[in-house]
C-alpha cells in the first residue's frame, strides 16, 4: 500500500506520519512552526476524533475540528 496525504482529522489511533501541509491563517500556522509542528514533523495520532489528540516528539497537542481538517498528513504504511 502506498503512502497517502489525508488530514489529520481522518486518522486512527496509533497512525504516524509526517506532516506535507498546514493550511490556514499565516498566524495560526506561524504559532503551531514556534511549537514544533511543521512541514516535515513526525506525528503519532494518540487520541481521534475532536479533539484530536496528536503528538509530535515529547509534545502533545490538542486540535478540534477545522484545525485537524488544516493538518495534511503524508502516512507511514503498517509493515506486516
Amino acid at each position: 500500500m502506498h503512502d497517502q496525504i489525508l488530514p489529520l482529522e481522518l486518522l486512527h489511533a496509533g497512525d504516524s506520519g509526517d506532516i506535507a501541509d498546514i493550511d490556514g491563517e499565516p498566524s495560526w500556522i506561524n504559532r503551531m512552526a514556534e511549537l514544533g509542528v511543521h512541514i516535515g514533523s513526525r506525528l503519532r495520532v494518540v487520541q481521534p476524533g475532536s479533539p484530536c489528540l496528536f503528538q509530535v516528539g515529547e509534545s502533545r497537542f490538542s486540535v478540534r475540528g477545522e484545525c485537524a481538517m488544516r493538518i495534511l498528513v503524508r502516512t507511514i504504511p503498517i509493515a506486516y
